[in-house]
């Protein structure tokens, strides 16, 4: 199965920003609407966010660093929606996130914490604790960022399949077109993105195709993904910008 970007036009309102912003950036950021940042941001980006769209970038440096260019607790409480931060992030990363889809290269402790849906892709390193109180959604972590991160009384590392893979690098192909990541095109660049792992709760209540679909449904400016073909599930495996 081969996936696609659509390009359904921009949002109804798109808004670009510079330099550094304050507490709660894009917070309960509703569809059709989008916010472009080039600089950082301070805690709480996409707090409660509702269908709308972030992104934060700023020189392609800072991304090649690993700059922390969004504060703690990012996408705290986020129903739907997307995020795409070519950059680090703080700690608690998508604390109860129920639906958005965010790409982020790096977070702190406790990432995907009590997350019950949604879509987490981390290019770079993740902090302790990972996935605690987790009940539903996905995370993508690389599996060299994995060992003794994971909090195993939620979830469990995966291989990826092929189609799934797939999704996962159309979600990378997103992120570099909204950031322009050069950390995002050295992945791109592989034949295999098999370098990164599925987490998921150790009782997923959705299928996988159910999570992704959420993805394809959610993404509006200027992404879209088609809904891929029913995934079947594993056995679990051991294992300041310039």
């Amino acid at each position: 199965m081969r996936l696609s970007i659509k390009q359904p036009g921009l949002a109804a309102s798109v808004h670009e920003f510079h330099g550094t912003a304050g507490q709660s950036f894009g917070a309960f950021l509703s569809e059709g609407l989008s916010l472009n940042l080039y600089g950082e941001a301070n805690d709480y980006v996409g707090k409660g966010l509702s269908g709308g769209s972030i992104t934060i970038r700023a020189s392609h440096n800072a991304s090649k660093r690993g700059d922390v260019l969004a504060g703690n607790t990012v996408l705290y409480g986020a129903t739907s929606g997307q995020l795409f931060i070519a950059g680090q992030v703080g700690e608690r990363f998508a604390v109860r996130n129920s639906g958005a889809v965010a790409v982020v290269e790096g977070v702190g402790q406790h990432g995907c914490e009590y997350m019950t849906g949604g879509i987490a892709a981390i290019l770079g390193p993740v902090g302790l604790n990972f996935g605690s109180g987790m009940t539903g959604g996905l995370a993508y972590v690389l599996r060299s960022e994995m060992e003794n991160v994971l909090n195993r009384e939620f979830v469990l590392a995966h291989e990826l399949e092929e189609r799934e893979e797939s999704c996962l690098r159309a979600l990378i192909e997103a992120h570099h077109q909204r950031t322009g990541s050069p950390h995002a095109s050295r992945f791109l660049a592989r034949r295999s993105l098999r370098n990164f792992v599925r987490i998921q709760p150790i009782h997923l209540q959705e299928s996988l195709e159910g999570v992704w679909r959420a993805f394809s449904g959610g993404v509006r400016d200027p992404v879209s993904v088609p809904t891929p073909a029913v995934l079947s599930v594993p056995a679990s495996s051991a294992s300041q910008y310039a």
